[in-house]
């Protein structure tokens, strides 16, 4: 995985486990790679790889089976669901609306452009 240097690097990981869960790669119930694959595959320290693991547990999205491995949680697609939506009104909708105003950019335009892409 290439890391950008804009993001602490556990922040990206969860960001990769939760487009894992949005796209259905990863289903309610099923297990994930462990902390130690993680950080291999990644190529990352195994601490950085425990954050990430820590912080997907404390917001609910992934649970620990003591001994056997981390899963997904039952409701962990409505979870990521609502933590993205936030982190995109919060943080991506503010640019774009800056950018639509400064373009001349019509909510009605936005609507056709929507609408032909589909």
């Amino acid at each position: 995985m290439e890391f950008s240097g804009n993001k602490p690097i556990y922040k990206q990981i969860e960001t990769h486990f939760y487009d894992q869960i949005l796209s259905g790669k990863w289903s309610e119930g099923e297990r994930v790679p462990s902390v130690r694959e993680v950080a291999v595959l990644m190529e990352v320290n195994p601490n950085t790889a425990i954050r990430a693991f820590q912080n997907l547990q404390e917001e609910g999205v992934l649970y620990n089976k003591r001994g056997v491995g981390y899963f997904v949680e039952e409701d962990a697609l409505d979870k990521v669901k609502s933590l993205k939506r936030e982190e995109f009104i919060q943080e991506k909708l503010p640019v774009f609306f800056k950018y639509m105003d400064q373009l001349d950019i019509s909510f009605s335009d936005l609507k056709e452009l929507y609408d032909s892409d589909k």
